[in-house]
């Protein structure tokens, strides 16, 4: 039956459920009494999204290919997005998360953009590379996490002699579910640089973060090494950016939590075991843990991991939940 055509008497007199159910379906509602293969609400959470894992001496690899095959005029980002591998995913690493190397070589530019997702970078290998953002030129280098709220202008340069490499990470996933998405080219092409932006806060040396962890205090708990967090709530609300040292032979409790999380390694070698999977990391390698699977650190040398995940958007909702699992 047409839906225009069916009134309210209709509805209210239906001869029986079968009857109710095809012209509720035809006015666009859908009875919550039906049976379904899949149910509205479940006990914990699930997600499709599964660990995985990028090795920086296969993505570096590629990257050097790409760098000798596409510059920047056409590429405008020379990056190599990690998908995670489930069926039907595009881009994402994480259901909230995207994150992907990019590479920029010795006196390139990558033109100015600006769009609603906020943004990370962690410089895994530069000298000389430099990001602009709203005018102010950040230094890059390696060790850096330098940091591009949503609409803001950005663009990268190089002035070193050496290729440099990063890790992006963005909230695109998180954007495309909620719908707010907008991109804009700069008019200039290349944003004008207007000021020195060495000490911005949007910018966290290597030598910051070194000195912030000295001073911090191990986690009494066990489920982290020392660790810091940045506070960017002000600036990029839907991600939290922690960095932790795990010192040789450390090992953490194993924990889950309702938070997506992409680690990224900045110093040493090691292994966690998300959802019971084994992943043996080392330098620039970037691995991921879904929510609610379960998370286990150990560090065969003196590491440093790099963490984003949407914690901050989970405590706002409040949608957050950690559980110890040992």
């Amino acid at each position: 039956m047409d839906g225009a055509a069916i009134t309210s008497d209709d509805l209210a007199n239906a001869p029986d459920l079968d009857t109710l159910t095809e012209r509720l379906a035809a006015k666009g509602m859908t009875p919550g009494w039906i049976d379904r293969d899949e149910p509205i609400l479940w006990p914990e959470p699930k997600t499709a999204f599964t660990p995985a894992h990028w090795k920086w001496t296969e993505c570096r690899a590629a990257m050097d290919g790409a760098a000798r095959l596409i510059d920047t005029t056409l590429a405008e980002r020379r990056n190599l997005i990690l998908r995670n591998p489930v069926p039907g995913n595009d881009i994402a690493t994480a259901r909230t998360l995207v994150n992907a190397y990019q590479t920029i070589l010795p006196g390139e530019t990558a033109r100015s953009h600006r769009h609603a997702p906020h943004a990370l970078r962690v410089i895994l290998e530069s000298s000389g590379a430099w990001s602009v953002v709203n005018g102010d030129k950040h230094p890059m280098e390696t060790g850096d996490i330098v940091l591009t709220p949503g609409q803001s202008w950005h663009g990268h340069g190089h002035d070193g002699d050496d290729q440099a490499y990063w890790l992006d990470g963005l909230d695109v996933p998180l954007v495309h579910l909620v719908e707010p998405m907008f991109v804009e080219g700069h008019p200039d092409g290349m944003e004008r640089i207007v000021r020195d932006g060495s000490n911005s806060p949007f910018r966290f040396t290597w030598e910051m973060t070194q000195a912030n962890l000295d001073k911090a205090e191990d986690d009494p708990e066990g489920f982290y090494g020392r660790h810091i967090h940045y506070d960017t709530s002000d600036t990029m609300p839907t991600i939290g950016i922690t960095v932790q040292r795990l010192e040789s032979g450390f090992r953490s409790r194993r924990y889950r939590s309702t938070a997506n999380t992409v680690y990224a390694v900045m110093q040493g070698e090691g292994q966690s075991t998300i959802d019971g999977q084994a992943i043996d990391w080392s330098f620039g390698d970037t691995f991921v843990a879904p929510c609610w699977k379960s998370i286990e650190h150990q560090a065969t040398g003196d590491s440093v991991l790099f963490a984003m995940s949407d914690e901050p958007v989970m405590r706002f909702c409040k949608y957050w939940k950690f559980e110890a699992l040992d």
